[in-house]
């Protein structure tokens, strides 16, 4: 049985399909700037694309898009990073246009499918994964199936308060997480700090190198990530962590044993689950969205 995942986000579309448990066709394009209907046109022509080209039958889609959705209707809220792009009935135009059912997954919750079932957290019966990119974002998965919550918005990690009357964050609240440690945060820290334009891969190479303002930075920001991890195992408890996304790969071992220390010191003699790095890179928002397709798909022979 093979299914399609699409993931979709604010620079790129990804999609791939799913056989098994092996990705046997990619493909990517740019996603466009001028609203909501170009994006679902660019996004039907890719998916008609690869069922086309696949090499199995799909019998099934799924879909992973960043921001807020209304699962009952279907209806993507909105997306935040892709231009007017608000209450898009993004299930109801795919079937129609691709003619086969269509699961939508918020775009965290669905890698965090991904690395539960076929990445870090193969084998363990729940699991919390943060990404940690532009934004911060996270998803549980518990007996196999992503935990939403009554409303959906389970897992909203990165919208955490970890530092009240900090930066204001994108959500409008001051002092989230994703406000004093995303990619974005970071960025801006360095380029304030050092008075001129830095991005996060600068930033990283300073601070290898020893610079004392990068490490202020850099280690702040790791701590505020295991001060809310901390808060998330004694909320949730997961048997394991899985940490991924840019800033996460950028930053690597060292940033990630880090991150440990600090998730272990601010859960203050509570126990705290294992923290692993993510294994499917950028795969996993593709193949979390073909698994959740996966419920929707019937039966083969």
């Amino acid at each position: 049985m093979a299914t399609l995942g699409i993931d979709l986000g604010g620079t790129k579309i990804a999609l791939g399909v799913l056989e098994g448990g092996r990705l046997i066709q990619r493909g990517r394009i740019t996603t466009p700037r001028e609203g909501a209907e170009a994006v679902l046109q660019a996004m039907i022509a890719a998916a008609n694309e690869a069922l086309a080209e696949a090499g199995a039958p799909v019998t099934a889609v799924g879909v992973g898009t960043p921001g807020p959705i209304d699962y009952e209707r279907g209806v993507v809220v909105f997306a935040p990073n892709i231009a007017r792009f608000r209450d898009v009935p993004l299930r109801a135009r795919l079937e129609e246009a691709l003619q086969r059912p269509v699961a939508l997954e918020n775009d965290a919750n669905a890698a965090a499918l991904a690395e539960h079932h076929l990445g870090a957290a193969r084998g363990a019966a729940s699991s919390f994964f943060v990404t940690v990119s532009t934004g911060i974002g996270g998803g549980l998965v518990a007996d196999g199936r992503v935990w939403r919550g009554a409303y959906g918005q389970a897992g909203e990690f990165g919208h955490l308060t970890v530092l009240p009357g900090g930066p204001v964050c994108g959500c409008g609240n001051a002092g989230c997480l994703e406000a004093v440690a995303s990619g974005r945060a970071l960025a801006r820290d360095a380029s304030y700090a050092y008075a001129e334009p830095l991005d996060t891969p600068e930033l990283f190479a300073r601070w290898r190198a020893g610079e004392a303002k990068a490490a202020r930075i850099v280690e702040a920001a790791a701590d505020y990530l295991g001060q809310a991890l901390a808060d998330a195992q004694k909320l949730w408890d997961p048997e394991v962590v899985v940490v991924g996304g840019g800033v996460a790969l950028g930053g690597g071992e060292v940033w990630l044993e880090r991150v440990r220390r600090a998730f272990e010191r601010h859960a203050a003699g509570w126990r705290t689950a294992p923290l692993l790095p993510a294994r499917l890179g950028e795969d996993a928002g593709v193949i979390g969205a073909a698994l959740a397709a996966r419920a929707l798909a019937p039966e083969g022979p």
